[in-house]
């Protein structure tokens, strides 16, 4: 890591920006607030460097707040300054016993952050425009296909309804659905376009499909979540962001709880490998006979299941790391 001589932390809204700068010895050099605009940011910048800064090197922290912190991000790349984005969760779980809330104290916290962690932050890279476009669109996939969910279930209510009203009702929705569907397809087609548009991404993909159970939407989501798999250096990494990987609990002599995972993860995925591990354990015979070989061993069905999930995301690393297709293995078994 880099000896920086300033940490400036960003409290990022929708509309503003809250700023405070922090020198070595966690003295305040300045604080203020400013528009969430480019302009505001250049000219802020262009002040702290030649009031301040000049040669010194200074580390820039926020928090990903999501699309309101796109535009701080690739102007700090754009412009070659050091900067680190953060999940806030971490930064709001490192400020310790608090009381209140306001932009301009989150500010300073976060600053604070960047000054007492700069040995293990890391410096992130300039934000991927194909990537942002391809989870913007992914989010919206998500939002159509909750839409179209939602209008199915209107044969719920056909007990409770007027026959003619529901058949009214129900030809509304058959004609939404249909141009919900329409608008699925077109966001699938843009998606798969934006994907063979990268070699790299487009050449991940493939190896992921050829992983039994895992196809196009899946292996489009693992590309999402790893950013091509260049945010997490292996797959332990990967299993604990899930929430599927075990952890100790105990302390002293007087608790020794079973080992357990951590409801913190990212639940989609989760849910995401659980079902890819249901698939599995159907239509793979390789890990449908380590699923019973578990089971034979005395594991809970739940827990022999979380093996197999925590199999499938070695396997998922081990072909992208290895950079071949996946070979069925089990059937050159004597």
């Amino acid at each position: 890591m880099k000896n920086f001589k300033f940490y400036l932390g960003i409290d990022v809204s929708k509309l503003s920006l809250d700023y405070c700068l922090l020198d070595e010895q966690c003295t305040i050099v300045e604080k203020g607030k400013i528009s969430n605009l480019t302009e505001a940011l250049k000219k802020l910048f262009f002040h702290i460097n030649a009031q301040y800064v000049k040669d010194c090197p200074i580390l820039t922290v926020f928090e990903n707040t999501g699309i309101y912190s796109n535009p701080l991000a690739r102007f700090l790349h754009e412009n070659g300054w050091h900067y680190a984005e953060v999940s806030a969760l971490e930064i709001k779980r490192s400020k310790g016993l608090s009381r209140g809330k306001s932009d301009r104290v989150d500010a300073r916290q976060i600053a604070l952050y960047g000054l007492r962690n700069r040995d293990k932050t890391v410096v992130s890279s300039g934000p991927e425009t194909l990537h942002q476009q391809l989870k913007i669109l992914n989010t919206e996939r998500e939002k159509i296909l909750s839409a179209i969910n939602s209008f199915s279930r209107t044969s719920e209510a056909e007990d409770f309804l007027g026959r003619e009203v529901y058949r009214v009702v129900k030809a509304i929705n058959r004609q939404t659905m249909s141009a919900l569907k329409k608008q699925l397809a077109a966001l699938d087609e843009k998606i798969g376009q934006l994907i063979r548009s990268d070699e790299d991404l487009k050449h991940k993909q493939e190896l992921l499909k050829s992983i039994p159970g895992i196809g196009e939407i899946g292996s489009i989501y693992f590309l999402l979540v790893t950013k091509g798999f260049t945010r997490f250096k292996n797959w332990r990494k990967f299993a604990c962001y899930c929430g599927i990987a075990p952890f100790e609990y105990s302390s002293g002599t007087s608790i020794r709880g079973r080992n357990r995972v951590n409801p913190l993860a990212d639940k989609k995925m989760k849910s995401l490998l659980h079902l890819l591990s249901l698939t599995s354990i159907r239509h793979d015979e390789e890990l449908k006979l380590y699923f019973n070989r578990k089971k034979e061993e005395g594991k809970h069905s739940l827990l022999a299941l979380n093996n197999v999930k925590c199999k499938l995301v070695s396997r998922i690393f081990a072909v992208i790391k290895r950079d071949t297709p996946y070979v069925k293995t089990h059937q050159y078994y004597s």
